[in-house]
């Protein structure tokens, strides 16, 4: 019984190198050389002689196959540009490209990233008046503000008149300043209305009604400009304070004149009171 031999399996293809592949190239084109060399010898010579005769007389023929096959050598491993015209396939076979573009990497230019910044409008802060907290007021501070008040819906008065009538009422003064501040009240006015008060119930003259005001709390300031507010006539002033006098007392003309100037009211203003009641 004969022994069963075994094939052993095909080893697995390797990649080939550049290398590799131009030596074949080459060595093709070496079989092609001796294919060539045996055709110019003729039928009658052994192949072992055909090398020699090949590297010793090359015919014309001969000459121009091997020309053509330097152009598939060139062309293959690169050093020449392929030209279909000079590609001979009886020669070379077909043309799969160069050994040059062979596994070449390809690198092509990455794109360049482009961030452009995004900038979106920033909303303006909007700051709202925060009202402030309102303390809370005592007992004390709360009825002193609301006996100013009224007061001051009934009469007028001065800032200063207004915290001692509510002094005088048994606040004290810190308490009684805070009830009038509260008012916001414009004093001007108040004295205004003050003077308006005044020349309802009495005659005076603008200096004594000047003089009254300032007694009652009110600036100078204050107490002109209220005054001067009445648009008074102090001529007829003048004949009413003469009448006046002459109902609780007698008096001469020249001291009823001495004493309406004592008044305030003008030398010309004083007589023409006393001659309108008279005298």
């Amino acid at each position: 019984m004969s022994t069963p031999e075994y094939l052993s399996a095909p080893a697995p293809k390797k990649t080939m190198s550049r290398g590799k592949k131009a030596g074949l190239v080459g060595g093709g084109v070496l079989a092609g050389l001796i294919i060539i060399g045996v055709a110019a010898g003729g039928g009658g010579e052994t192949p072992a002689a055909a090398p020699a005769a090949a590297a010793t007389t090359i015919s014309s023929a001969n000459q121009e196959a091997i020309n053509k096959l330097q152009v598939c050598i060139d062309m293959t491993v690169g050093t020449r540009a392929y030209d279909p015209a000079l590609w001979d396939t009886t020669l070379c076979g077909e043309y799969h490209g160069n050994l040059g573009s062979v596994d070449r990497p390809t690198t092509e230019p990455a794109a360049e990233a482009t961030t452009e910044a995004i900038t979106e409008p920033v909303a303006e802060a909007t700051t709202e008046p925060v009202a402030e907290p309102t303390a809370e007021l005592t007992v004390s501070q709360q009825n002193a503000v609301d006996k100013a008040a009224g007061y001051l819906s009934s009469s007028s008065f001065s800032r200063s008149g207004l915290i001692k009538q509510l002094k005088f009422e048994g606040f004290s003064t810190k308490d009684a300043t805070f009830g009038v501040d509260e008012q916001k009240a414009n004093w001007t006015e108040q004295a205004a209305g003050k003077a308006a008060d005044y020349l309802e119930t009495s005659p005076f003259s603008r200096s004594g009604l000047i003089k009254q005001l300032k007694f009652e709390g009110f600036s100078t300031k204050q107490a002109t400009s209220g005054v001067d507010a009445q648009k008074t006539n102090w001529n007829d002033q003048a004949a009413k304070k003469a009448a006046d006098y002459l109902e609780t007392s007698s008096f001469s003309r020249s001291g009823l004149i001495r004493q309406l100037k004592f008044e305030g009211f003008t030398d010309k203003q004083a007589k023409y009171g006393v001659k309108k009641v008279g005298l």
